[in-house]
């Protein structure tokens, strides 16, 4: 009669386990090797908006960003004074799966964390 009640438990935290697993691997395989681009027009309650720039955009004088790459290098993307995006490089570190710590390698930019509050595939809501 316990071997129903010990497959029952075994079933459960199988299925729990295999979905903590996938929400992890979602963030890094959503974040990693694109690069973001400030969505102002979606940000709010301190809450910042980013999407792919891929992204068909609203008309806009520059938007910053980043780019996470898999080797560890962080690329922060700033308004360049002719309007073009200037890159900054730094490294990126992860704190948790949904913290992560910015260096910059030439101390122009101070370093910070970044929280991610929700991502998926178009959609990358952050705190600094």
């Amino acid at each position: 009669m316990r071997y129903p009640y010990f497959l029952s438990l075994f079933l459960l935290l199988t299925l729990l386990l295999s979905n903590c697993k996938k929400d992890n691997t979602s963030i890094s395989d959503n974040l990693i090797g694109r690069t973001w681009l400030f969505s102002y027009e979606g940000s709010k309650d301190g809450v910042d908006v980013y999407r792919p720039n891929t992204y068909a955009f609203p008309p806009s004088r520059g938007r910053v960003g980043f780019r996470f790459d898999p080797d560890g290098q962080f690329t922060q993307l700033h308004i360049a004074p002719t309007d073009g995006l200037e890159a900054h490089e730094g490294t990126w570190t992860p704190l948790s799966n949904t913290l992560f710590y910015i260096s910059f390698n030439d101390n122009k930019g101070a370093n910070y964390k970044l929280h991610i509050i929700s991502l998926d595939n178009d959609v990358l809501r952050v705190k600094h």
